[in-house]
């Protein structure tokens, strides 16, 4: 009887056996599913830090280059500053030079201007004079600019736009006109007067659109915008000063605001 048994019990110990792996075998599938699934969860997650690090990267190069930009501009601003107020110096000192040839010129004439001169005639002292001729002041021009700028130099913004302004209206015909009313414009912006600087910053652009200062004043006139609200108006400024100065340097900071 007993070898009847054996082959029973053989068989009955393999399918145990057998079905113990099986049990096994589907413990460690979903072992390695769950650890599939943890993995693939932690490489997106890795994924996505990176692609949000390349993103903030990009971002803080942009904006470096933007900086990189504003600061060669401001730069460029600041030589131009200097080389006003150099020129304004020597302006200054050319005229008191010339003023000194003049009085020297003018010496050997003062005995003879002088003397009396004949009585007028009743007919020519009832007429009415002529108004007064005034001449460019050559040295007033140069101490008006040369103090505006001054003030600008120290950052005394209110100062400086008061200075420039009146410089404006005192010297109408002289050749400091762009730049003082850039440098006006350039006041009243620090000031928060942003009408009164697109006033000032469209003159130059309108007026001399052939001197160094126009692309930033189209420039200057988009921020005064900008800053008023005029969005349309800005991204017109900006627009113009592409297609106007395309290689300027202020062109470059306009295409890139443009892109924004």
């Amino acid at each position: 009887m007993f070898p009847r048994l054996l082959p029973a019990l053989m068989a009955g110990l393999f399918v145990g056996l057998a079905a113990g792996q099986a049990h096994a075998g589907l413990f460690d599938d979903e072992e390695a599913r769950l650890r599939i699934n943890e993995m693939r969860s932690e490489f997106n997650g890795r994924v996505s830090k990176l692609e949000a690090g390349a993103r903030a990267q990009l971002e803080l190069a942009d904006q470096i280059e933007l900086l990189k930009t504003e600061i060669a501009r401001l730069r460029g601003e600041n030589e131009v500053l200097s080389n006003d107020l150099a020129n304004a110096i020597k302006r200054q000192k050319d005229f008191y030079v010339d003023l000194d040839n003049r009085l020297r010129k003018l010496e050997p004439h003062a005995a003879a201007e002088a003397a009396p001169q004949p009585a007028a005639s009743p007919a020519a002292a009832a007429a009415p004079a002529a108004p007064p001729v005034t001449a460019a002041d050559p040295a007033a021009e140069s101490r008006d600019y040369e103090a505006a700028l001054t003030q600008l130099r120290g950052g005394k913004y209110k100062e400086a736009a008061t200075g420039f302004i009146g410089f404006i209206r005192r010297h109408p015909g002289s050749s400091f006109q762009p730049s003082a009313h850039f440098w006006a414009a350039s006041s009243l912006y620090q000031l928060k007067d942003n009408a009164g600087a697109a006033e000032y910053y469209a003159k130059v652009a309108n007026q001399w659109p052939d001197d160094n200062r126009a692309p930033d004043a189209l420039l200057g006139l988009a921020s005064a915008q900008q800053a008023q609200g005029d969005a349309k108006a800005a991204t017109r400024s900006l627009e113009r000063l592409v297609a106007k100065y395309p290689s300027s340097s202020a062109a470059q900071i306009a295409r890139q605001r443009l892109k924004k």
